[in-house]
């Protein structure tokens, strides 16, 4: 990039778009003041923050003469699409996915029919509609198909909201109800074992790139919130501890999935690789987190891309092309 691009970029007034409605509302804060101060140390020479559960946001955003918005939102509202197709109608171009790929990454049910198209393996599941839905003749269906071991999830959530670990029959209504809480259905997957990953995609189309993969080391039964907001360096790994060809193979598959659910800016999918070496994808995240204990940010590090230049390569895919 040249100098004078580089400087064309720094003179663009962003606004943060941050806080909302959902569960994961304080952790995107935080996200956003890591996000800010990166901008600022960059070089940005107009940054400002907005709570998007501030009365008159849209009036707000459309009268501020943004030429950017970057989304720090996680969950309903702002990974889903929403925020996103605001955006689109306010003409203000925005980093990371657009309204469509967000919403089929956050539906976990939809995010599996794209992986299975795209030939990249995933854990087999059931969907299954609020805890009414849960009659004896699914129940049985579940355990037949899937195991004795299980995962329950909101098909709709993230930082591991609403999650269990179902090891026995009797915990398994109590585990959709959970999922359920928050309205939505849930997702009954079978439960894979083996090394935690997680690995991050930059960039747009067919010039995405992954990042080193992180391994993740918990001692807790799943990734759970305790153990992603304690400091990096007790639960991350990079590179990831994996054969050659497998660390190889997982890069490829978030790739993949990347570029499969139309995903722009950045991703980020998290894996279970078995102990045969096949990489299981779990999920994909359009706006993973950006605190200091994230791992996007550790994962670039590594690349020899610190925080500040990552966030404003993020601009510029986000100006890339008009969506």
């Amino acid at each position: 990039m040249s100098e004078r691009a580089e400087q064309g970029t720094l003179s663009k007034k962003v606004v943060i778009l941050t806080g909302g409605w959902s569960d994961e509302r304080e952790i995107a804060k935080d996200s956003a003041r890591a996000v800010a101060e990166a901008l600022a140390e960059a070089g940005f020479e107009h940054v400002d923050m907005i709570d998007v559960a501030e009365p008159d946001i849209a009036t707000r955003i459309a009268n501020g003469g943004y030429d950017v918005a970057f989304i720090v939102m996680h969950g309903v509202y702002g990974e889903d699409g929403c925020i996103q197709g605001m955006l689109e109608i306010l003409h203000i171009p925005y980093t990371f996915s657009g309204v469509a790929a967000s919403a089929t990454a956050t539906d976990k049910h939809l995010a599996k029919l794209v992986y299975d198209a795209a030939e990249i393996p995933t854990p087999h599941g059931i969907k299954v509609h609020k805890p009414e839905g849960l009659d004896e003749a699914l129940e049985q269906r579940i355990y037949d198909e899937l195991g004795d071991s299980l995962f329950v999830k909101p098909c709709s959530n993230g930082s591991s909201f609403g999650v269990t670990r179902v090891t026995e029959r009797r915990q398994l209504r109590d585990a959709v109800a959970l999922a359920c809480s928050e309205g939505q259905d849930a997702l009954v997957e079978e439960l894979v074992e083996g090394t935690e990953i997680t690995v991050s995609v930059i960039g747009n189309g067919p010039d995405a790139q992954a990042l080193p993969i992180v391994e993740i080391v918990t001692g807790a039964e799943f990734y759970d919130l305790k153990v992603k907001y304690e400091p990096s360096e007790l639960h991350h790994v990079i590179p990831a501890r994996l054969p050659e060809d497998v660390y190889a193979r997982a890069q490829a598959l978030a790739v993949r999935a990347h570029q499969a659910l139309g995903c722009r800016g950045v991703s980020r999918s998290d894996f279970i690789v078995r102990p045969d070496g096949t990489p299981v994808i779990l999920e994909t995240n359009t706006i993973p987190g950006m605190t200091k204990t994230s791992l996007l940010p550790d994962a670039a590090r590594h690349a020899g891309i610190e925080f500040p230049e990552l966030c404003r390569r993020f601009v510029e895919f986000a100006l890339e092309e008009d969506r």
